[in-house]
């Protein structure tokens, strides 16, 4: 052969298509409206509001939280691995952090150490753990079940059904639609590249795209309406 015959061979790379539809704001408010009386209402505030991974909020130490200062340190997360529960690092380095808390999620984790210590005393079994979100014996929550937990609040209450990793897409877009950096987003939800908050999670919404297009229209006509 005096030639590579494969060189001329072009192959079509297969399109990933990824359809992702996180809450608009008024599907958020509607979710938490929803979800206040669950008995991880916390979590739920928690995971929409800062955009933590699934992981993370499962792998959260009451030590991690700081109520009085208001700010929570992401260090771990708590998954399935090699048939057990474990705690393991954070995806990636910068998934490291520690965030500030809005003053509805300390109000919200507030409750639920309340709530926590309530469950506690009722229990016929206890087992001490030193996780934020626990099983009502105390035990940690398995991701499957924190899962079907999430589709069944929202089947239960007539929401439009997302992933439960969908809430961290929402707390991304939420954020840059209301005009934060995205460089300020990334620190908040530990992206390793800015790129991963504005291409993957970035979402625009078709009220946000219009609210634009309305702004260069009135540019544009400006002058055209002064001239009529």
């Amino acid at each position: 052969m005096t030639r590579n015959v494969a060189r001329g061979v072009r192959i079509e790379i297969p399109e990933k298509i990824t359809t992702v539809e996180p809450f608009t704001a008024d599907e958020a408010r509607e979710f938490l409206h929803a979800a206040r009386d669950h008995r991880l209402y916390g979590l739920w505030v928690t995971v929409l509001m800062l955009g933590l991974r699934r992981s993370e909020a499962m792998g959260l130490h009451w030590s991690d939280v700081d109520l009085d200062k208001g700010t929570l340190r992401i260090s771990r997360g708590l998954q399935r691995a090699g048939g057990e529960l474990r705690e393991l690092p954070t995806k990636t380095p910068r998934s490291r952090r520690t965030v500030p808390l809005p003053p509805f999620v300390v109000q919200a984790l507030r409750a639920h150490r309340e709530g926590q210590a309530a469950e506690r005393e009722r229990a016929w079994h206890w087992e001490d753990t030193p996780y934020v979100f626990t099983s009502t014996v105390g035990t940690p929550i398995e991701p499957r079940t924190l899962t079907r937990t999430f589709h069944a609040l929202c089947e239960r209450h007539g929401l439009r059904r997302v992933r439960l990793h969908d809430l961290r897409h929402s707390c991304v877009s939420l954020l840059l639609a209301l005009g934060v950096s995205p460089r300020v987003v990334m620190e908040i939800v530990g992206h390793s590249a800015i790129e991963m908050t504005m291409n993957v999670y970035g979402h625009v919404s078709l009220d946000n795209q219009r609210a634009a297009l309305d702004l260069l229209d009135a540019q544009l006509t400006a002058d055209e309406e002064g001239k009529r």
